[in-house]
């Protein structure tokens, strides 16, 4: 299933894609969020594949604004360096390969829509960098790698938006990487059971239509049950946490000489069997300097 949420004139509604239509969710009161649907499991997701067949959609995907596919979450992390050729680019600008998982925080504030403008703040080094997320299900904690993939709900895409002046403010890279509007993702989440194998995905990122990122999963230097099993051995991963699992190389910063985004620029950020999302650069908010 692809399970979204998009705003209506009665607010901020739940739906799945069916066809080029969307069923609203709006008549099933035990999930009033997404959240809660992650949280309810194969129980929720079996009452709203029910649900979901005997009802058609009530209004088109072209005529609604998709926003983002879950609520607030209790964390958003994202692992760096972890696409070999991405390392390599980063060891060519003097920034070695970590020898174990690099792990930082996005404030979950960042979180927007996958079609709404990123807003470059007060940022001169505006860059993009597309990933696939993955939606934790069921929480983990000490789990074996073996065990990691019942723990996933499902699949987004991620564009890891980097305020680049700012991310080496600190080692965390934790500010640069959480301006608002820093982390689209979207378009909607896919549940587990419609990707089989998450590690052999096409990933791509263009910029004004040129091509920048071009990769595939299965170049991920720690795979996705690894990184379960790694996060979950230091603290537990809870439902609706989202991972953004690296980015291959391409980056804006990396290109010789670098491009950073400017107003006006669209950012497409697509990985294959689960969709795209599009974000225009807007014009600076702005607010306090460095």
């Amino acid at each position: 299933m692809r399970l979204l949420r998009y705003k209506s004139a009665s607010g901020i509604n739940l739906g799945v894609l069916k066809g080029d239509g969307i069923v609203s969710l709006s008549g099933l009161g035990d999930y009033p969020t997404m959240l809660s649907i992650i949280a309810g499991g194969e129980t929720a997701l079996g009452h709203i594949a029910a649900f979901v067949a005997a009802e058609e959609p009530s209004v088109l995907l072209t005529d609604v604004q998709l926003v983002c596919p879950i609520e607030r979450p209790g964390k958003f992390l994202a692992i760096g360096m972890n696409y070999r050729k991405h390392a390599d680019e980063g060891e060519r600008h003097g920034i070695p390969t970590p020898k174990q998982q690099l792990w930082f925080n996005k404030q979950t504030s960042c979180l927007s829509g996958p079609f709404d403008p990123i807003d470059p703040g007060v940022t001169e080094k505006l860059d993009y960098e597309v990933e696939l997320g993955v939606i934790i299900g069921t929480a983990a904690k000490g789990v074996a790698a073996s065990a990691a993939s019942a723990h996933v709900f499902g699949y987004v895409v991620v564009n890891d938006v980097s305020a680049r002046d700012w991310q080496f403010h600190s080692p965390t890279f934790t500010v640069g990487k959480s301006f608002d509007t820093h982390g689209p993702i979207g378009p909607w989440i896919v549940t587990a059971d419609e990707i089989p194998d998450p590690h052999d995905l096409r990933i791509r990122c263009l910029v004004n239509g040129e091509v920048r990122q071009d990769s595939n999963t299965n170049e991920l230097i720690y795979n996705i049950w690894d990184q379960i099993a790694y996060l979950s051995t230091a603290f537990t991963l809870e439902p609706g946490d989202i991972l953004a699992t690296g980015t291959p190389e391409g980056v804006g910063i990396a290109m010789s000489p670098p491009s950073f985004l400017q107003a006006g620029d669209i950012v497409r950020c697509e990985v294959e069997k689960i969709g795209m999302i599009e974000n225009a650069v807007s014009a600076p908010s702005g607010g306090t300097g460095h």
